[in-house]
């Protein structure tokens, strides 16, 4: 009798364990968008969130990005997609567009942004994310940078708040800066009333907070929260909030500042997190809070190439404040959320290890990047050659627009790899591969002529606008089509060559990649590797045609 009641207990568990559903779960692997995608901002309407960063001077300006489970994203669209919205010609590439901001109220999308040395701070909108946007509205009254907008759902007003100078202009210290905020007209996009300043200097202006920047404001609970960067965008980057029970203030700030930095840690810790802040809160799929904001991934010390990236961490909330990662323990490369995971279609990965190849077809992957400005007339897309770009007499050691098409350094460890189908006329005349970070810091293995005979040549950049030869080599004068290959090895890069499939040939290995850091060239972006063709000056008919662009990243962190 006992045996056959535990034989039926056993029984009715397993038939029921059929109708249990077993919580699902999704890794979040970091960064959530690998290589240059500084400045994160986001928003969630419905069950969707969107994504959005800084490009600077890069053209298509700030990309949109789409999730549902804030791991698996895809871009589509770009804020800043049409010339005449904005260019950048004669601006740095660490110029242009800082720090934009997303917010949604009542149908319509706004991206408030500053172009830093032109238009100042201005707002965009839409009421479909992959646009198309509108050109942008200039908001002259803003003095400052990073502007966001807060929608206070409890009054239907909105606001507008900023970085601003300090209180008179009159710093008391290197880096003295306030938070400021106007009332905001959604309806005609421009500033109402007077400005107030909420912030001073930071958290706390006896120890002189530097850079207060990145402002956003969030209601929770009666308590408007605002939360800010401080410390400055490199080591000493954080994350500290204020709250009060009124927008305009008085702001109090939390005694267990800052809620978010990495700044104090080991030093010599492994595949070290670095420079963490400027962070935006978001509630996610499972109904708990996470934050998304910039770090870095150094390779040694503050030397790092794939530029400012954006990552995730949950947020919890204690009496009523938030707090990320207080800086006792490393940032994490993965979180466990307790959510479906939700893939996209036709969405290329952006986080952990991964390939890829971009055939050039009949439309450009919105992902690519040019230099300041789009020039349709310069390429052609969709022939058996795939990309065609004429040879333009502008250089990537100047602040024009020329032939250039190129794609984000996501990995520290990765391979970029092109077949190029090219003649040079003249020794002026080159085409190849180069990998992009400024004006005055690159490498570029080009194809060329010397004494009329056809060859491959490595140079690098110089302070002058002209190019350091450091290494070439002769190829088949019957080989119309050529290989190129560059390898990313941390602080190192390898060039390569081949003119049949898969038989490369090193020309040169362990070439500084140091010189390609931020901390060697300085500004706020990453490495880019790029199809480049151009006549040095000179005027030119010709033409390159570049069939794909190949990538793959095998960063030893994520195995």
């Amino acid at each position: 009798m006992k045996k056959r009641i535990i034989t039926a207990l056993c029984a009715a568990l397993l038939a029921g364990m059929g109708q249990v559903t077993l919580a699902q779960t999704t890794t979040l692997v970091n960064p959530i968008m690998t290589g240059f995608y500084p400045d994160p901002s986001i928003v969630k309407v419905g069950s969707d969130y969107y994504l959005i960063n800084s490009t600077f001077s890069y053209f298509p300006g700030i990309p949109v990005l789409h999730s549902k489970d804030l791991k698996n994203w895809k871009q589509i669209g770009n804020v800043i997609e049409r010339p005449e919205q904005m260019d950048f010609m004669g601006e740095r590439m660490t110029r242009g567009l800082f720090a934009p901001a997303i917010s949604y109220h009542k149908g319509t999308y706004y991206v408030t942004c500053t172009d830093i040395d032109h238009d100042g701070n201005f707002v965009v909108t839409a009421t479909n994310p992959a646009g198309p946007w509108s050109n942008p509205v200039k908001l002259p009254e803003v003095k400052g940078i990073d502007p966001s907008l807060y929608f206070d759902e409890s009054t239907d007003k909105a606001y507008i708040l900023y970085n601003s100078d300090a209180p008179d202009r009159k710093p008391l210290y290197p880096g003295h800066r306030t938070i400021r905020m106007y009332e905001f007209d959604a309806k005609n996009l421009k500033v109402l009333g007077e400005e107030k300043q909420l912030v001073n200097g930071g958290v706390d202006l006896s120890k002189k907070p530097v850079w207060i920047e990145g402002p956003h404001i969030m209601k929770r609970n009666n308590w408007y929260y605002l939360y800010a960067a401080e410390g400055g965008t490199s080591v000493n980057h954080s994350e500290v909030v204020l709250r009060s029970k009124d927008v305009w203030g008085p702001y109090v700030p939390f005694e267990g500042n800052p809620i978010l930095t990495q700044r104090g840690l080991p030093a010599d810790r492994k595949d070290p997190i670095t420079s963490a802040g400027h962070a935006q809160f978001v509630e996610g799929p499972d109904g708990k809070w996470y934050s998304i904001f910039l770090a870095v991934r150094p390779y040694e010390g503050n030397y790092y190439n794939t530029g400012r990236e954006t990552f995730i961490a949950p947020l919890t909330w204690t009496n009523d404040w938030p707090m990320i990662e207080h800086g006792e323990k490393p940032i994490a490369y993965s979180y466990v959320g307790n959510f479906k995971e939700v893939k996209q279609k036709d969405a290329r990965p952006q986080n952990g290890n991964f390939a890829y190849t971009i055939n050039f077809d009949k439309t450009l992957d919105p992902a690519l990047l040019f230099l300041r400005t789009r020039d349709d007339k310069s390429f052609s897309l969709g022939k058996a050659n795939g990309l065609t770009m004429n040879l333009k007499p502008e250089t990537i050691s100047e602040m024009g627009n020329p032939s250039f098409i190129g794609k984000r350094q996501q990995h520290l460890y990765c391979t970029a790899e092109t077949a190029l189908d090219f003649t040079a006329k003249s020794a002026d005349e080159k085409a190849g591969l180069v990998i992009f970070q400024d004006e005055k810091h690159f490498y570029f293995l080009a194809k060329s002529t010397e004494q009329g005979k056809p060859v491959v040549q490595l140079f690098k950049s110089t302070n002058d606008k002209n190019l350091e030869l450091l290494a070439h080599t002769p190829v088949s004068a019957d080989a119309k089509k050529i290989m190129l290959r560059i390898d990313a090895k941390g602080d190192a890069y390898d060039f390569y060559v081949a003119d049949k499939p898969n038989d490369w040939k090193l020309l040169k290995d362990k070439v500084d990649g140091k010189f390609l850091s931020t901390q060697v060239a300085g500004g706020f972006i990453g490495c880019v590797f790029g199809l480049y063709a151009t006549s040095s000056g000179s005027n030119s008919d010709n033409h390159a045609s570049f069939n794909y662009l190949r990538y793959s990243g095998n960063d030893p962190m994520y195995k």
